[in-house]
């Protein structure tokens, strides 16, 4: 079964939310090393926290952080940005691109650049953190990314199951974080979802849903667009007399 205990785990956005209980209950589970990764890293206090400047969305960046973190065992795609509107229609076309760069290329190409890092080691791990969003059109070119991203992690899984990399992907809905200050209705804590994340990887399962909402969405992917969408039916337009 693959392990926290004694491993050595990347974070990306390390500075967020869920990052930082990414970083925290690693450690509490045994992990000898973190590597804290954020665009303007932070002082985290502790001599087992390695802070490390990584974008994911530069290439130097990656090559960089690859250079400096060898030793990984554990990869967590975390890092993750919002648009600035959730229709497709409305935003710009340099914030569609800015965000597949974040949510998509950058957990995918980061995954490929630690690649021969990973599979050096005996069962290693890649986590990488989509969303409900993924398999929800909710967000507009958030749900896109993560959905794309889901499809990726699961062409990773293939790949990389018979190097010995486990590949574990996470789908929830709100989590309490400034990522979505903006919504309302229920949302995890930070440290449940984590806790949730870390005892899937070490149970050797593929998938994390993590709440009720992203479950039910899962379930209902097997049904009709109408049904998983029922507001569909009030938003058609009326036909007008000729078109009658």
């Amino acid at each position: 079964m693959p392990s926290l205990n004694g491993a050595v785990v990347l974070v990306t956005g390390a500075n967020g939310g869920i990052g930082t209980n990414f970083v925290h209950q690693a450690l509490s589970r045994g992990a000898a090393k973190v590597y804290a990764t954020a665009r303007t890293p932070r002082s985290w206090g502790d001599e087992r926290i390695v802070p490390l400047t990584l974008d994911v969305t530069d290439a130097a960046s990656i090559a960089a952080a690859v250079a400096a973190a060898q030793d990984v065992t554990v990869l967590i795609n975390n890092a993750g940005a919002n648009p600035p509107s959730a229709s497709l229609l409305e935003v710009t076309d340099a914030d569609i691109r800015t965000n597949m760069e974040t949510n998509f290329f950058g957990p995918v190409f980061l995954a490929r650049a630690f690649t021969p890092t990973l599979t050096a080691k005996p069962q290693s791990i890649l986590v990488d953190v989509h969303s409900v969003a993924s398999w929800y059109a909710f967000g507009g070119i958030y749900s896109a990314a993560k959905a794309a991203l889901w499809s990726a992690t699961n062409s990773l899984r293939l790949e990389l199951a018979p190097r010995d990399v486990h590949v574990t992907g996470v789908h929830m809905g709100y989590v309490e974080t400034r990522m979505a200050a903006h919504a309302d209705g229920p949302k995890m804590q930070p440290t449940e979802l984590v806790t949730k994340v870390y005892d899937a990887v070490e149970a050797d399962e593929y998938e994390v849903i993590a709440d009720d909402l992203t479950s039910q969405v899962k379930a209902a992917l097997s049904g009709p667009v109408g049904a998983l969408y029922p507001e569909l039916r009030d938003m058609r337009a009326p036909l007008t007399a000729v078109e009658e």
